[in-house]
């Protein structure tokens, strides 16, 4: 496993888990136990997914020391606000039953998202939490937040894959210390992704999958990835990524798939409707 170091001195997993849209809360837990045990040392939940509960139980089962973890939860717009967010994130710890969180973010750039973030620099200033991140914030949000705060966020997780890299916007964010973590990166399987020509033709030289080489390339970038899935198999090949390195002229190639196309653009009317009304 590779590590990102954050901005505050901490680390990450470059590879973690993520476990958006797993409702149920023992296939929750399973998994979350299943990807520790394949190896995976950051689980990704958020107050939108209703799963803190089964990521914390999973963890307190676990046999890997409680250190070794990072752990990232996330709060939603309509709990945006001094006053909520205070009181929601109090609710997000007692749901996951851990001494401490690594990492809360702020999940979409929506709401009182100012009044949230002071929470959150009393939350880290008073060491209840390791760390601040933010989640979707476009670099023209992000400049803002960070000139007028105290605390720079350390993580700035975003939709990104070979099909939407957004390669201009890590170069922003690695000027200010941010990594870039990316969620969806194996796109959902849009644009027939896992049986894409040149992802196929690439991946025959190491013997991966194309899904593989989409997740190498982003690593390759130092872009962090929490791939999902609740197939121990794809757990597994989500990780294994460390025994090969891309070449200049591969990278080069898939650089070229990169278009601005994205599963969700927050800058749509409809798609920030759908976030503030809770139709996401």
């Amino acid at each position: 496993m590779e590590y990102l170091k954050l901005n505050n001195d901490l680390s990450i997993p470059i590879v973690g888990y993520g476990v958006y849209k797993i409702d149920d809360h023992d296939e929750c837990v399973q998994s979350v136990l299943d990807a520790i045990e394949v190896g995976y040392r950051l689980i990704d939940t958020a107050q939108l997914y209703v799963n803190e509960e089964a990521v914390g139980e999973a963890i307190r089962k676990s046999d890997v020391p409680r250190k070794e973890l990072f752990v990232i939860t996330k709060v939603w717009p309509d709990n945006a606000g001094y006053d909520q967010a205070k009181k929601s994130i109090q609710d997000s710890i007692q749901k996951l039953g851990l001494d401490y969180v690594d990492c809360i973010m702020i999940h979409q750039p929506f709401g009182d998202y100012y009044g949230t973030y002071r929470v959150l620099e009393e939350l880290y200033e008073q060491g209840v939490i390791k760390s601040v991140g933010v989640s979707n914030f476009y670099p023209y949000r992000l400049i803002d937040l960070i000139h007028f705060n105290n605390v720079v966020p350390v993580i700035n997780q975003v939709e990104a894959h070979v099909f939407a890299q957004r390669l201009d916007e890590k170069e922003f964010m690695d000027e200010h210390n941010i990594v870039m973590q990316a969620w969806s990166p194996l796109a959902r399987g849009q644009n027939n992704l896992f049986k894409h020509e040149l992802l196929t033709k690439i991946g025959n030289n190491y013997n991966k999958t194309p899904a593989q080489i989409a997740l190498k390339y982003l690593v390759q970038n130092k872009i962090a990835i929490i791939p999902k899935t609740i197939r121990k198999e794809r757990m597994k090949e989500n990780i294994d990524l460390f025994d090969f390195n891309l070449t200049d002229d591969e990278l080069a190639q898939i650089k070229e798939l990169g278009t601005t196309h994205r599963i969700t653009d927050h800058t749509d009317l409809e798609v920030a409707k759908g976030i503030i009304y809770r139709e996401y």
